[in-house]
């Protein structure tokens, strides 16, 4: 952890389509290297995703799923001693991958999926509650809102009270506005700037910028040229109070991080 408020979450895709690591970490080997690599870079939290969620992403079965991530949590398990996210909206995926060794569920879909509620309750772990507009398949098509920023959170204390009903700690919530899941370059800028706002429902925020689509727009970058964009966005998702950053790059995130946090205590000294 960077300092006790901000824990740093690294991406690792188990999958061949995902849209900037896709094939890059899914075999077991690939996977158990770089996970010692965000490690070592400073990673608290190792988030297990086996679909992709990219614009446009074909979805997979269940069973292929299941394939690609519960043996990489269960080889990261018995490896090393750290906090396993899985990345996952299905309920199946989640009950097995905290058999193999998950701690927090991360899920795009705010546990709306069948069973997942009822899941996520009786497993009794931290899970992120995510918004998005539509599916993955459909979510960029014109996504429009009244208010983007007020609708969102909306939304999440509609999902955190329905979270609460169905027997989930209230402790173990955390609240994610999903940048670039069903929003526009626009609305993204004005999610970023009015970041703070999702404070006022009073659950750890999680954002997840690194190497999005709308940084590459502002920067006219390419998924793999995006970390200096990415890095500005996380900075300022910190200054609004964001409490875990979903990255890809661990290292150079934790450097960052450490720049703010070194001038904000000498600003207190």
């Amino acid at each position: 952890m960077v300092n006790n408020s901000v824990s740093i979450m690294g991406i690792l895709n188990v999958t061949p389509d995902s849209f900037s690591d896709g094939g890059q970490f899914n075999s077991l080997d690939k996977a158990i290297l770089q996970t010692d690599l965000m490690l070592a870079q400073g990673a608290d939290i190792i988030d297990v995703g086996g679909e992709s969620t990219c614009p446009n992403a074909i979805p997979v079965s269940l069973q292929e799923e299941l394939d690609r991530v519960i043996p990489v949590i269960s080889a990261l398990r018995t490896r090393f001693d750290i906090r396993i996210s899985v990345d996952t909206r299905h309920a199946e995926v989640m009950t097995e991958a905290v058999k193999a060794g998950a701690s927090m569920i991360n899920d795009v879909n705010a546990l709306q999926n069948e069973h997942t509620l009822h899941i996520a309750a009786q497993l009794n772990i931290p899970v992120c509650l995510m918004h998005m507009q539509g599916t993955p398949s459909t979510m960029q098509q014109n996504p429009v809102y009244e208010n983007v920023t007020a609708d969102i959170i909306e939304f999440l204390k509609q999902r955190v009270e329905a979270c609460i009903k169905a027997g989930i700690a209230r402790e173990n919530i955390i609240i994610d506005p999903g940048f670039g899941f069903g929003k526009t370059y626009e609305h993204n800028l004005i999610l970023l700037r009015e970041l703070k706002q999702f404070k006022t429902l009073q659950q750890p925020l999680l954002v997840g910028l690194s190497r999005k689509t709308w940084i590459g727009v502002a920067t006219q970058q390419g998924p793999q040229e995006r970390l200096a964009g990415s890095l500005a966005a996380a900075i300022l998702a910190v200054q609004q109070g964001a409490n875990i950053l979903r990255v890809h790059d661990v290292g150079a995130t934790r450097d960052a991080l450490r720049i703010l946090f070194a001038v904000n205590e000498k600003q207190h000294d």
